[in-house]
């Protein structure tokens, strides 16, 4: 009853504000922001939560978003008042001497006896160098404001703790799923939205409280969010190629009706499975009690589907599920009926597609490579695909996040490709070695640069040590 109620009580709010409109003689444009100033959140969602924001009345998600995006106080496109002290920060901040002579070298450079093999691409993509952009532009352009963000701006952890130092702060989660405690988030603060997008949910909440939004989302992960928007003009259900618990895929599925998060190819045989054969159903929804919309039937929503993605995963395994419900459904429903019920639309980034597919470029002559550097934040999901590839092709490599993981006793502090956290000792081979290089694309070159020059040292110990 409380759910419906909370339904019907926006149409008399409307029906109040075009009487008030018709009294006042107010302008048809004061309506949208008399309207926004009488919907009122619970005091619950002012302080840890969203979850109730938006409750089973049915909700235009993306007619929903855009209201939210129109509004005066949602600014996307950055503040050209501090675009320039900015870059000059950038510059001093992230961009290496170092990796720009590495690149100048044909991306094969010598020093003493280490050879660097740079990926031809790497390091910084343009959403994310945009995305921190942004967000020091708005640190400059209000300088005495509270300003939050509400999640890290990337997955780097210099770049993060650089955004701290800058005072500004991170909503903490509460530790109760998704939910994040807002209680220190007033109206009239300024809020950024990081690179990964933020769920609708918040949006919401963030409009409710009168926020100023920065928004700094990648336009891939909106060409993700547009994907799903058609899913849902054609009542399909979202297949998301994901981690259900990234904050981009949070985001996107925030953006579905109906979805089903799958982490992998041997998930999504086991939905396919099921579409063709049916199945346990309380199998099925025990198995993705985390990763599907609420109230999700899979005797019901997967008659149809179509294939989404978070933009950093790996893009051949995306384009294999895509291709595997694809023939699912030509042999459930026959090939004549196949685009009722399936569609796929290429959501991949340009710049993980980009930095894979070097990795595999340097692979070509992976007999003249010893050994594999990979720099990047260990929750950077970009960065452990460009691992996988490494070890999938047979060969050794190390994922750090951050230089000083690489000791000067020898050792490297590193991730699996299982997400363990793991210390070789003398790692390095002795003698003339080669290093096949390549960071994620939220590493700045800076980090790159500190990581290789540690490499040096390492050899240069080395050296000194066979001298005396």
């Amino acid at each position: 009853f409380g759910c419906k109620l909370k339904a019907v009580l926006p149409i008399f709010a409307a029906l109040l504000v075009l009487d008030a409109a018709a009294a006042f003689n107010l302008q048809p444009n004061a309506l949208p922001r008399l309207s926004s100033q009488l919907r009122v959140a619970s005091p619950q969602l002012r302080t840890t939560g969203v979850s109730n924001l938006m409750c089973s009345a049915p909700v235009d998600k993306r007619a929903e978003r855009r209201r939210i995006v129109s509004n005066p106080n949602f600014n996307r496109r950055g503040f050209a008042e501090t675009k320039e002290e900015v870059e000059g920060m950038m510059v001093d901040e992230f961009k290496s001497d170092l990796v720009a002579k590495i690149r100048a070298a044909g991306n094969t450079f010598v020093n003493e006896d280490v050879t660097i093999k740079l990926a031809e691409s790497y390091g910084f993509c343009w959403g994310v160098e945009r995305a921190v952009a942004i967000a020091y532009e708005a640190r400059s352009f209000y300088p005495d404001d509270d300003i939050h963000i509400t999640n890290e701006i990337i997955h780097n952890p210099g770049v993060n703790n650089r955004i701290g130092e800058m005072g500004i702060n991170f909503v903490k989660p509460t530790g109760n799923g998704n939910e994040k405690d807002w209680s220190k988030v007033k109206q009239g603060d300024v809020v950024i939205l990081p690179a990964f997008g933020a769920s609708l949910e918040e949006m919401q909440l963030l409009d409710e409280k009168g926020c100023k939004i920065v928004d700094t989302t990648c336009p891939w992960v909106s060409k993700v969010w547009n994907a799903v928007d058609a899913h849902k003009k054609k009542e399909m259900t979202s297949v998301i190629h994901g981690k259900w618990k990234h904050e981009e895929s949070v985001a996107t599925a925030s953006m579905a009706d109906d979805y089903v998060i799958v982490l992998n190819m041997d998930e999504a045989l086991y939905v396919s499975n099921y579409i063709l054969k049916g199945g346990d159903r309380e199998e099925f929804l025990a198995k993705f009690k985390n990763a599907m919309s609420e109230g999700f039937d899979p005797d019901v929503h997967l008659k149809k589907v179509g294939i989404a993605n978070q933009t950093t995963m790996y893009k051949d395994e995306t384009a294999a599920i895509a291709k595997l419900f694809e023939r699912t459904m030509m042999k459930k429903y026959g090939p004549d009926k196949v685009n009722e019920h399936f569609m796929s639309m290429d959501t991949i980034c340009d710049a993980t597609q980009e930095r894979q597919d070097a990795v595999q470029g340097l692979l070509e002559n992976k007999d003249e490579i010893d050994l594999f550097l990979v720099v990047g934040g260990w929750d950077s999901s970009n960065t452990a695909h460009l691992l996988e590839i490494v070890e999938m092709n047979g060969k050794v490599g190390y994922h750090v996040d951050m230089a000083a993981r690489i000791k000067e006793d020898g050792s490297i502090e590193h991730r699996n490709v299982d997400g363990s956290i793991a210390t070789a000792k003398n790692f390095l081979p002795k003698g003339k070695i080669t290093i096949g290089v390549t960071s994620g694309a939220s590493t700045p070159d800076k980090s790159l640069e500190d990581a290789i020059e540690r490499i040096f040292l390492l050899k240069a110990l080395e050296r000194d040590a066979v001298s005396a």
